[in-house]
This record gives structure tokens, C-alpha cells and sequence, in this order.
């Protein structure tokens, strides 16, 4: 059982990326929704955005080694099949594409938007030529995958609780190290 289970699970660096950028990224989710959708505008708002653009570059970072890990690693074998495979693929795609393309859609926006972005003010991104449709498609790039994102991380939750709980396999197991 122990080489099936290895044959199906994470290696720590893969559990390592997994967790890392899933905090940055449902932390950067909860405050893009807060700071552009529910905080009214203010002085504190300004701040607040540039946290916002700071962690994006955290995300870029962490979101490139990941996604670039585990092309490099490749992924484990399927513990599933069928459609329910074919849907989990999706989703993981979903989540490993958005995990690039939020910060870099962020960037562009902030960029063609006549602004720097600047990381906890240790050095800056300059500001690009300020051009209206650039940032607009960025910023609109950026609200459709932060929905996807949304969909795509409970849809990811709920199998991994679904294959724990009603399954009880060892899906989730594997990426808390104990599969």
C-alpha cells in the first residue's frame, strides 16, 4: 500500500508551493473583493491597495515557481476517473492559469493605469504610459479570473472534503503529507 500511496502522492516541495500560494491566493481574493468592492473610498484605501500590489508581486514569485514546479514534476497519477478526472483537470488548470494571470493582469493594469507598483517599499515597478484600453482589458482580464478563481477553489475544496469524507480516500491526504 505504502508505494501505491507514494505512486499517487505530493513530494513536500509540490505540498510547500500548494499551500504557500493557496494562502496568498484566497488572502489576495477576500481583499481584492474588500478594497474594490465593499470598502468605501478613502485615505485608508490607498494603502490598503498598495498591500494588495505588494502581495501580487509575493504572488507572481510564489505562483511562478509553483506553476513552474509542477510542470517540471508533472502530476501524480489520477485517484479518480472518467468525467469526475476530465472535471478535476479542469480545475486545476483553472487554478494553476489564474495564479499567473491575476498578478501579471495586475501588473499590466496598475501599469497602463499611470501607476507603479511597488513592493512593501523596498523597490518599484514604474508606471508604463498611461493607456486607458490596456488597462481596462487588464483589470477586466483580472475580474474574470478572480470569479473563476472563486468557483475553481471551492470546487477544488469541496472534492478534496468529498473524496475525505465520502470517498475516504487518501486524495486529500496526499497534500498534508500523510498519504
Amino acid at each position: 500500500m505504502a508505494a501505491v500511496r507514494r505512486l499517487y502522492s505530493y513530494d513536500f516541495m509540490s505540498r510547500l508551493n500548494h499551500w504557500i500560494v493557496a494562502a496568498l491566493m484566497i488572502g489576495m481574493l477576500a481583499m481584492g473583493i474588500y478594497v474594490f468592492k465593499i470598502m468605501p473610498p478613502s485615505p485608508d484605501r490607498g494603502a490598503i491597495v498598495g498591500i494588495h500590489k505588494s502581495i501580487g508581486l509575493l504572488v507572481l514569485f510564489f505562483g511562478t515557481w509553483r506553476v513552474g514546479w509542477r510542470l517540471a514534476q508533472g502530476f501524480p497519477e489520477e485517484v479518480t476517473h472518467g468525467m469526475q478526472a476530465v472535471f478535476a483537470r479542469v480545475v486545476h488548470w483553472v487554478l494553476l492559469i489564474g495564479i499567473v494571470i491575476m498578478p501579471v493582469s495586475g501588473l499590466i493594469g496598475s501599469a497602463y493605469g499611470g501607476r507603479e507598483t511597488s513592493f512593501f517599499g523596498l523597490f518599484a515597478i514604474p508606471a508604463g504610459p498611461k493607456i486607458e484600453w490596456i488597462h481596462d482589458v487588464a483589470y477586466g482580464v483580472q475580474g474574470v479570473f478572480a470569479m473563476l478563481l472563486i468557483g475553481a477553489t471551492v470546487l477544488h475544496v469541496a472534492g478534496a472534503l468529498k473524496h475525505h469524507f465520502i470517498n475516504r480516500d487518501f486524495t486529500l491526504l496526499r497534500m498534508v503529507g500523510k498519504a
